[in-house]
């Protein structure tokens, strides 16, 4: 996670130690209360996933004594079924077999016990810090830079709004450059939602060069002392070497401006695309140096195993999932309370 996410709420802390407005006890009453509601959204969001992977399962295992060949082949579509891939599935198969034979698998309970653990350990296995954590990047530079790529069509417009919301909210001046400016109507949408966010927007005219946008914004960003510039990129995919040469540009613009920008650059991707999203990232890494996965529409599928199969097959974190169209429904992925919720 980004270093101003922590930072943010490492001041909060501090100033309930100071004894300024709200006592340590009810700052620890507000963030478990929040934390509660987090949970309860985040539940809600998956729910169409987890009553398939349930109901499945519990179809698989009925009048069944053992687990067999026959069961673990069905286990098998069942887990491709949510979109959780085939790498990703193999995988499962694999360690429930070495738990068969070691006889530490013999029913439903414990099947899907073993199942959480290999999900969540693939899913470890994608976290890793942001590029702008407080051992790689001076603190005092500003702006922090965050791009942010995706095909048209799979929320880009909407995540770049709630996130801006989400860092306001935590502390930080925002500042959004719209430097997608060949899709038509891409910036007017922009706008709306840094109007709903509260948050100021550098733009120009449709089919302005997006590196002298990006120029433009960088230049604002540092005269305001804003703390996070965030980015819109082109999402066309039909010309990857022109898409390749205008983010190679807006990245040595960001990097001359700003040093070690983009700090981050998150790719967005659609889960209700499943499989058809995960070949559009491949694509994408191609051209970008994507760092994390902001995954979206979450709450609108029932193939909610797309997380996994990014986390297996891209070896990127998921940092962000969106699960409504509020300006605050943008949460933190966190991998044991999805797998969690996946299956309780």
């Amino acid at each position: 996670m980004a270093f101003f996410w922590r930072r943010k709420k490492e001041d909060t802390f501090s100033s309930s130690v100071l004894g300024l407005d709200k006592s340590i006890e009810e700052l620890q009453a507000q963030e478990a209360a929040v934390e509660r509601e987090i949970g309860v959204r985040f539940n809600r969001a998956i729910e169409k996933t987890r009553h398939s992977i349930n109901n499945r399962l519990d179809t698989i295992f009925e009048g069944r004594k053992q687990i067999d060949e026959e069961l673990l082949d069905e286990l098998e579509e069942m887990l491709i079924s949510t979109d959780i891939g085939v790498a990703t599935t193999l995988q499962v198969l694999d360690a429930i077999r070495r738990g068969v034979s070691r006889q530490e698998i013999s029913d439903l309970s414990a099947l899907k016990a073993a199942m959480k653990r290999e999900l969540l350990t693939i899913l470890n296995q994608s976290t890793q810090k942001g590029v702008a954590d407080e051992t790689s990047v001076d603190l005092a530079i500003k702006p922090y830079v965050l791009m942010v790529v995706g095909v048209n069509g799979v929320g880009k417009t909407t995540t770049i709004g709630k996130l801006s919301q989400r860092i306001k909210n935590e502390g930080n001046e925002v500042l959004i450059c719209a430097a997608d400016t060949f899709r038509a109507a891409a910036s007017d949408q922009l706008e709306i939602w840094a109007d709903r966010a509260g948050v100021q927007i550098v733009q120009q005219k449709q089919g302005t060069d997006p590196a002298a946008v990006l120029f433009d914004a960088l230049a604002a960003a540092k005269a305001r002392g804003t703390d996070v510039l965030i980015v819109d990129t082109a999402g066309r995919l039909h010309n990857k070497a022109n898409l390749m040469a205008e983010l190679e540009k807006m990245k040595r613009i960001s990097s001359r401006e700003v040093e070690g920008a983009p700090h981050e650059t998150l790719l967005v991707i659609d889960a209700v695309t499943g499989q058809n999203g995960l070949e559009q990232a491949r694509q994408f890494m191609k051209v970008a140096d994507v760092t994390g996965i902001v995954l979206t529409k979450l709450d609108g599928t029932a193939k909610g195993g797309i997380a996994v199969a990014i986390a297996k097959e891209l070896s990127l974190p998921i940092r962000y999932v969106g699960i409504g169209e509020q300006v605050d429904d943008l949460m933190v992925f966190d991998p044991e309370s999805y797998v969690n919720g996946l299956f309780n």
